[in-house]
């Protein structure tokens, strides 16, 4: 089982059970002090299973449940602020196998502090049984009125993965005016996996020949990736293209991952904006969000643009609208241009979780030693100039380490991956 804030996860029946549902369920109903919580939960065949559990724990402990049914992660998100509290059954971009638990506080995720209380056993007052009611959501209406209409009716496709997000993305583009193609609507056949972040997305990009774009969408829909002229984008390109979208509506403070692109961060502040970096994953970035009353920002190297605006959380589905939006404009090629003149690369090395932080130590002294600037706010970055960097991190998800890497020079950027990823090899050989 894999615990962060990012979600409780794991594969059901092994590490992740019907007992460990009503255990974080139960903790994390001390939290919320509304006493009513939304929930919702991808398509994973054991989500309608825990979906009981979970709001069977939640009454029993007083809280009035309001249930979305299978309903993407944002449009929870966006209830859950109406509520108070929310969780989300899904887990995210995994593996079928797996399923988990994401919780949400006043429309936002948990925080580390908030996190230990869901994990650690709490006492539980309760003086009568809470409620279930089935609700409707008003994501769709609220979201067209943000975006407003687009020109020129754009063809556009939609890769759905067998997800959540086709209850709500396809009737969205259509509202603002798209043309919309869907492939990959059902549960059963799909043609990819559930991340379209690592997919090659082969039918998308055959299927997106004759048409504007195409977007795929992750199995709880808050991740998002572009396809346009034939070309898979990186999942950065999303976040810049959100990005540009916040700069059109007179945005300026912005707040990245600091996995997140360079480029897009260049390009904020050579249009008078300001950024911040946070730590990974979508609530750290929430967070500094917050406490920086910035406006805007996102996850780069999970397709994830947030606009606090309207969602505490990565918004695939809003981000697919907006940039539809910005289709015939000059700033869409602006991005893509822009954005073209930099290589990334994101790449993993599978290692047991038990021995990520000794790793991380061995590396630190050998980055130290080669590199003059070192960033340790999450993991291990180092500045080589103003365009290169690389980055090594745990993953709070899978037993690997993460090492991103970028330039604007090719040659650079493979030559660093591949000298950081053998010191990561090095390092893990030492500890073993």
């Amino acid at each position: 089982m894999k615990i962060s804030i990012s979600g409780i996860r794991g594969i059901f029946g092994k590490d992740f059970t019907l007992k460990d549902v009503l255990k974080f369920c139960n903790n994390f109903s001390t939290l919320i002090e509304s006493k009513k919580c939304v929930i919702a939960n991808d398509t994973r065949p054991s989500s309608n299973m825990i979906k009981e559990t979970v709001a069977a724990s939640l009454m029993q402990c007083g809280i009035d449940v309001y249930n979305l049914g299978m309903m993407p992660t944002p449009v929870a998100f966006r209830e859950s602020r109406r509520y108070g509290a929310g969780i989300i059954i899904t887990s995210s971009h995994n593996p079928l196998e797996w399923n988990g638990l994401k919780f949400i506080v006043d429309g936002r995720g948990i925080n580390e502090k908030e996190l230990e209380l869901v994990i650690k056993d709490q006492k539980i007052s309760t003086t009568k049984i809470g409620s279930e009611t089935k609700i409707d959501s008003n994501y769709v209406n609220d979201a067209v009125k943000l975006i407003g209409k687009t020109d020129g009716n754009p063809k556009v496709t939609v890769d759905i993965g067998g997800g959540a997000a086709k209850t709500v993305a396809p009737i969205l583009l259509e509202k603002i005016g798209c043309d919309v193609q869907i492939i990959n609507e059902g549960e059963n056949n799909v043609s990819r996996g559930p991340d379209p972040t690592v997919d090659s997305l082969s039918d998308l990009i055959s299927e997106t020949k004759n048409r504007d774009i195409g977007f795929a969408f992750d199995l709880d829909g808050d991740r998002l990736i572009v396809v346009k002229d034939g070309e898979k984008q990186s999942p950065d390109v999303t976040l810049g293209l959100g990005v540009a979208k916040a700069l059109e509506m007179g945005y300026k403070k912005f707040v990245l991952s600091i996995d997140s692109s360079v480029s897009i961060e260049k390009f904020i502040k050579n249009r008078g904006g300001q950024v911040q970096r946070s730590k990974v994953g979508e609530a750290n970035v929430i967070d500094l969000l917050l406490q920086t009353k910035s406006e805007a920002g996102g996850e780069g190297s999970s397709g994830g643009f947030i606009l606090p605006e309207f969602n505490f959380c990565r918004d695939g589905i809003l981000t697919s609208g907006f940039i539809t939006s910005m289709l015939s404009t000059k700033t869409f090629n602006d991005v893509i241009d822009f954005m073209e003149n930099y290589h990334q690369v994101r790449d993993k090395v599978d290692i047991p979780s038990d021995v990520h932080e000794k790793i991380l130590d061995k590396l630190q002294e050998k980055m130290e030693k080669k590199y003059d600037k070192i960033i340790t706010i999450d993991g291990i970055k180092a500045i080589v100039d103003d365009d290169t960097w690389v980055l090594v991190r745990k993953s709070n998800t899978e037993d690997i380490i993460r090492i991103s890497a970028e330039s604007n020079s090719l040659e650079k950027v493979g030559t660093i991956h591949q000298e950081v990823k053998y010191l990561v090899k090095q390092s893990y050989e030492q500890v073993k």
